[in-house]
């Protein structure tokens, strides 16, 4: 493999890692799930209230539990008390049943409301999320030098990189990547998301803690999994082969940056929603968690370090409700730093004594460089020349004392591209070519 760092390269295949069995069985009563029926009509009458008219099927459906032997009878205790009526059948059955929230049904949905927002499929208690993280572990990656090499394929890497990434994978632990920007941290980062976790898994919607609710799935950090078998769907009014209250996604890759702050790593109370938003690192659990841009957090880097101390070294975590009450969840996290700063800038060695691999992703060489430019070139139609990347070299990395980066060839080719349409000429390495995208993308400093 060339040496160098950072560029697309070819789709590898992957290694295989065996998957969890962990199924969420399926509800058959309240006893189940762990919530009181009194709960479950004020979800139900809150989801009426800014639906206006839901069958019987459609609103078991939204709250993730079975009609048949569940939220048949919660409807009909909620007719019974005049809270809701029915208005019409579109279909067989009683679940087929159109209901609509009546007058008193409105007040109570409001005083429901007044203490939380919430309307969404039923939550599960904090003891079943956190039995079914432990059961879903990710456990420790058995990666082989044959295997990252095929899993990084899509990526141009030294031997000396590979050669450290492949134990800092299999620790499971931490991995803190260092170097100058724009060489592929981000691109390893997100490659050892998909290398080492690759089975799917079960979250639940959202989670009951001491009667607050705190929403989990989050359709931006959480990717749905393949569509389950036939085996496992629902079957209107016969209930579900699984607990619906759950849902099934990848393995997460969950990043961020800049934005990041102590408070973000705690239960975030909604002061106007009224229920809790689950923190970085539990929406992570179960995959890898990118800390980007790590240094230029509003927060300082060390007490960013000593907010991981605990979980990185015991594996659990520990949040606090805006009560004061703390809870324990399982840290089954694989967390990834990543900075363009220099380490001794961020923190002192103690602190870095704490993170288990250090890995520095260093510029590219002149021969990485020519070959990150030729396969750039090539994957984009434009006709490489030799003569025109010693051309660029010369004139804008030599002369200007300009560091090579492993973005630049991929940048460079786009530029060539923006120009040789607006020009409607053929994509080329000409002196003129390379002065024109050169100087549209180089900053002078």
């Amino acid at each position: 493999m060339p040496f160098g760092e950072g560029i697309l390269r070819k789709t590898a295949s992957r290694p295989l890692i065996k998957s969890s069995r962990f199924v969420p069985p399926p509800v058959k009563s309240t006893a189940d799930i762990g919530l009181t029926n009194l709960w479950i009509q004020d979800l139900a009458l809150k989801i009426l209230y800014f639906a206006g008219y839901k069958t019987g099927f459609t609103l078991a459906k939204d709250i993730a539990l079975p009609f048949a032997g569940m939220m048949d009878g919660i409807l009909e205790s909620l007719k019974r008390e005049k809270f809701v009526e029915v208005k019409s059948q579109v279909g067989i059955g009683d679940g087929a049943y159109q209901y609509a929230i009546t007058g008193a049904g409105i007040a109570r949905a409001r005083e429901a409301l007044e203490r939380s927002q919430y309307a969404g499929p039923a939550p599960v208690s904090l003891a079943e999320y956190n039995d079914s993280i432990r059961k879903q572990s990710r456990g420790r990656p058995a990666i082989h030098p044959r295997m990252l090499k095929e899993s990084l394929g899509d990526l141009v890497l030294s031997e000396q990189t590979l050669n450290r990434l492949g134990p800092a994978v299999n620790s499971g632990t931490s991995i803190f990547l260092y170097g100058p920007p724009g060489n592929g941290k981000t691109s390893i980062a997100t490659a050892i998301g998909t290398m080492a976790f690759q089975e799917d898994m079960y979250i639940p919607y959202a989670i009951e803690i001491a009667g607050q609710v705190v929403r989990l799935y989050d359709s931006v950090n959480h990717v749905l999994a393949d569509e389950e078998d036939d085996s496992q769907q629902s079957t209107s009014s016969l209930g579900t082969k699984i607990d619906r209250r759950w849902v099934k996604i990848k393995r997460p890759f969950v990043m961020v940056g800049g934005e990041l702050t102590l408070a973000g790593l705690d239960l975030v109370f909604d002061d106007v929603n009224k229920y809790y938003e689950a923190p970085f690192q539990v929406k992570a659990n179960g995959g890898v968690l990118l800390i980007d841009d790590f240094g230029r957090q509003l927060v300082r880097p060390r007490d960013l370090l000593n907010r991981w101390i605990v979980p990185l070294e015991n594996r659990i975590d520990y949040l606090a409700l805006h009560t004061g009450r703390k809870v324990e969840v399982p840290f089954d996290v694989m967390v990834v730093f990543s900075t363009n700063l220099p380490p001794k800038d961020l923190v002192d060695e103690a602190f870095l004594r704490r993170l288990r691999h250090k890995i520095e992703v260093e510029d590219p060489s002149p021969d990485s460089y020519r070959d990150i430019f030729k396969m750039e070139a090539g994957k984009n139609g434009i006709s490489y020349d030799d003569r025109g990347l010693a051309y660029l070299l010369q004139e804008y990395y030599i002369k200007k004392n300009r560091k090579l980066r492993a973005s630049h060839p991929r940048d460079l080719c786009d530029q060539i591209l923006d120009i040789a349409r607006y020009l409607d000429v053929k994509a080329t390495m000409t002196k003129d070519m390379i002065d024109r995208a050169a100087g549209a993308y180089f900053v002078k400093i």
